[in-house]
């Protein structure tokens, strides 16, 4: 037996018109969000291609050195490619981090304002 929707919530928020949302997004609250996330995304996205393209220059002309062992059967091609993974899972972290101290904070104000929460 299907369950029938929800009735809707009497309590919605306001909804903003399209040009609450063109002021908001030329509002210098919003360049300083945009500006926050981009001086932090962009640079380590930069970062991470030139280190995932490093690995895989490496890997296709520089076989003497990826294969050289390191201890074992583990060689730099193995120890570099598990770094791919670690500096993934960082960047990441790191990210959210940034996202919850600098962002979040910013984008609720402007949500709830927006809403009419503020």
């Amino acid at each position: 037996m299907a369950a029938e929707a929800p009735p809707p919530a009497t309590d919605q928020y306001k909804l903003p018109t399209p040009e609450e949302f063109t002021e908001v997004q030329e509002s210098a609250e919003f360049g300083e969000l945009r500006r926050s996330h981009r001086s932090f995304a962009f640079p380590l996205t930069i970062a991470f291609i030139i280190w995932y393209l490093l690995y895989v220059l490496l890997s296709n002309y520089a076989g003497g050195f990826m294969g050289a062992k390191l201890f074992g059967n583990i060689n730099v091609a193995f120890v570099f490619g598990l770094l791919q993974f670690a500096t993934t899972f960082l960047i990441a972290w790191w990210y959210s981090r940034h996202a919850a101290a600098k962002l979040d904070p910013k984008a609720e104000a402007i949500k709830n304002r927006m809403e009419g929460g503020a």
